[in-house]
């Protein structure tokens, strides 16, 4: 029979690990585009545009956010009930993570925005 207190250390043991286990699993997974940070993206790459090419150029940018926030979105989604069901993100393994780039788009998003206060644009 097996002393109460080791039966306790091997359990302690046990849930510590499981504890680990599922932030390290949880740690993988795609976040939402809302909750990553844009990149440093300098507006002087944009002070050679006219107002209206900034425009343009942001209008772009846009689309392309829209489209990879979605992606990114899904690969969220995708990782949650990957680690529900399977106990791994399913989505982040099999490089449905866009993360980095959904954060450069921000980035892009910001110093466009700053390049058009600088060059006094409207909209």
């Amino acid at each position: 029979m097996m002393h109460p207190q080791v039966w306790g250390n091997i359990m302690n043991t046990k849930i510590a690990f499981a504890g680990l286990a599922a932030v390290v699993l949880l740690a993988g997974c795609a976040k939402r585009p809302e909750s990553i940070a844009p990149s440093y993206v300098s507006h002087l790459t944009y002070m050679d545009l006219s107002c209206s090419q900034l425009l343009e150029e942001r209008a772009r940018v846009d689309a392309a956010y829209t489209q990879a926030a979605q992606a990114q979105n899904d690969a969220a989604s995708g990782d949650a009930v990957g680690v529900f069901f399977l106990g791994m993100p399913t989505s982040t393994l099999s490089g449905g993570n866009i993360a980095p780039q959904v954060a450069n788009l921000k980035g892009q998003q910001e110093a466009l925005h700053q390049a058009s206060i600088r060059k006094n644009c409207s909209a």
